[in-house]
Parts: structure tokens; C-alpha cells; sequence
């Protein structure tokens, strides 16, 4: 095709970076790919732990995303789901209330949505240098 160019693969191990303080109480990440100014497109890509007791309300997003849980017990609405499960947030969507008990690890793949050319935010979400109360977090988008 004219115009474009191959890129070679890029390879980034689990260990490659510290845990990050994610906005919602006993969530950390490890995001090893995420968007940038000279590379806005790129997905936030990488990993979720959740403390036991961690929890999240209902919110809503523009992009798209997809989680896999490697380990444990995580209740999604009216859903309890564990290791193996593989959860398709189509853009745009509302994310259901969740909460673990045993805490857990999920795989995250946030990607600009085919629908809404939304892309997913890093800045501010994923690296926090604190978490604001759940009253000040904006959980519409």
C-alpha cells in the first residue's frame, strides 16, 4: 500500500514497570502500552491487580475495551465471573458496578472505539499520583 509503513513488533514484559495508582479504591496498573501525544492511537494495554474488597461504581466510557481475568473472583453487576472470562466493552458503553472479595489480576486492552473514534485516557486514570474521592471523579466518560 502505498504511504505506509511496517512496524516492527514491540515486546514489553509485566516487570518492565512499577505499579501505578488507578482512580478507583485498592486498583493498581501496569499499563506497558498506552496512548502518548506522538503516538495518540496506541491502546492502553496491560494490567489490572485489585486488592481484596477493591470496587468500582457504575460508569460510562466513549472508547472500547476488553478485560481478561487471570485471577480471581470479580462480581460485574449481576455477574460473578473468575479466571478464564473474557468481558468486550463495545464503544460507546456503561460499566457495570464492580467488586472483588479475593482480589484479583485482569488483563485490559482500552482502544479507541470503532464508533465513536473515542480514545481511551491514560493521564490522570492510570497514573495517579493520589486517588481523588469517588464524589469528585467525573464517571462519565
Amino acid at each position: 500500500m502505498a504511504g505506509t509503513q511496517d512496524h516492527p513488533a514491540e515486546f514489553r514484559h509485566i516487570d518492565d514497570m512499577p505499579w501505578e495508582t488507578l482512580r478507583f479504591p485498592g486498583q493498581h496498573s501496569k499499563m506497558l502500552f498506552h496512548p502518548r501525544p506522538e503516538r495518540p492511537t496506541e491502546p492502553n494495554a496491560g494490567f489490572v491487580r485489585y486488592e481484596p474488597g477493591a470496587h468500582h461504581p457504575l460508569h460510562r466510557h466513549d472508547f472500547a475495551q476488553v478485560w481478561y481475568v487471570l485471577e480471581g473472583t470479580f462480581r460485574i453487576g449481576e455477574r460473578t465471573i473468575g479466571p478464564g472470562t473474557m468481558v468486550n466493552h463495545p464503544d460507546p458503553h456503561f460499566e457495570a458496578d464492580l467488586s472483588t472479595e479475593t482480589g484479583g489480576l485482569m488483563l485490559f486492552v482500552q482502544y479507541q472505539g470503532p464508533t465513536t473514534g473515542k480514545g481511551p485516557i491514560y493521564d490522570g486514570r492510570f497514573n495517579m499520583e493520589a486517588r481523588k474521592p469517588l464524589s469528585e471523579e467525573d464517571l462519565k466518560v
